[in-house]
């Protein structure tokens, strides 16, 4: 009995000893682990360093000097004192009637993204993806190609092709026999700001059709055949397969239009410069003349203030509009 005890005992010390050689053995695989995962995050954050300082000197900085900006009176010189104004700079924006016609402005440039944008950037994103159309790659780089060309550029261009007089557009309506439609389309207060509109239209078509495509590319062929084997062929296909599967795309598409349409600048700026007589302000422009015209830089930050707070209550309404159809 005494032998078998012993031999239990030694049994027992054996496994206890290889138990814990195992458990040293991991606790130093794990203490390595944590070694090169600590090695690489400090890998990740010295590469990530550059890109945070420049992002928050450049992004997040202004935002708070704005912030505290829009609260003072102060013409922009450093040796000019600011002087506290609270709620002042806000109120008087709201009793701006410019302020309201830029608003007007942005509800027609939010309107062309859906009625016009909207459309012929899927249109042609249907285009691009079929299968039966041959040079895809050249007609997704054409299409593309004027929402990477320069602003000021595209601006200039179309101011030329605009023209009241001897512009390209007034002389091909004369020479085709269309003269009576001739307009002077940057300089008529009635369509000036629609003109504008409708050449954010064409630079951001391409733009748009690029996330149609990704979202098209994401439904399974599979999924597709199937539903054409069920009977789902042609416009059916659109709006009972297609068209439900393109909601996160369709939001992402939302989102950009109405904050992009908040923020326009440099489009008008290049063609009118907000004219003729304010027709075609928008909220950047106004911006831009109470800080950098007038010197009056307190007023300026307040417009930009409310840029950016529409801006955030427009994507947290249409992504809480985007998640209740999603659970619905």
């Amino acid at each position: 009995m005494r032998r078998v005890v012993t031999e239990n005992q030694q049994s027992i010390e054996e496994n206890l000893e290889k138990i814990n050689i195992k458990s040293k053995k991991n606790n130093n695989l794990k203490k390595s682990k944590l070694k090169k995962i600590l090695k690489n995050n400090t890998v990740f954050i010295a590469f990530l360093l550059p890109a945070i300082f420049i992002y928050t000197f450049f992004y997040i900085a202004p935002v708070f000097k704005s912030f505290y900006l829009s609260f003072v009176k102060w013409n922009g010189i450093p040796a000019i004192s600011k002087e506290f104004v609270g709620l002042q700079n806000f109120i008087n924006i709201f009793k701006d009637p410019a302020f309201y016609n830029a608003l007007k402005n942005v509800a027609v440039f939010i309107g062309v993204s859906f009625l016009i944008i909207m459309p012929f950037a899927y249109l042609l994103a249907l285009m691009v993806s079929s299968k039966y159309i041959k040079g895809k790659r050249f007609f997704k780089t054409v299409y593309f190609l004027p929402s990477i060309l320069p602003s000021a550029a595209t601006g200039l261009m179309w101011t030329l092709i605009l023209y009241k007089s001897g512009g390209a557009l007034n002389t091909l309506l004369m020479k085709i026999g269309l003269g009576m439609a001739q307009q002077d389309w940057l300089g008529n207060p009635k369509i000036a700001i629609f003109t504008v509109a409708l050449v954010n239209a064409w630079v951001f078509i391409g733009y748009n059709m690029i996330i149609f495509i990704a979202g098209l590319t994401n439904i399974s062929d599979d999924l597709i055949e199937a539903a054409k084997i069920d009977g789902a062929d042609g416009f059916k296909e659109q709006i009972h397969i297609v068209l439900p599967l393109m909601k996160e795309s369709f939001k992402i598409f939302s989102v950009l239009s109405i904050v992009g349409s908040f923020k326009v600048f440099d489009i008008i700026y290049v063609m009118t410069g907000g004219g003729p007589g304010g027709a075609t302000d928008v909220p950047v422009t106004l911006l831009y003349d109470q800080a950098f015209k007038y010197n009056n830089f307190g007023y300026g930050s307040s417009i930009g203030m409310l840029i950016l707070i529409a801006s955030i209550i427009c994507t947290l309404i249409l992504n809480r509009v985007f998640k209740e159809k999603e659970y619905a």
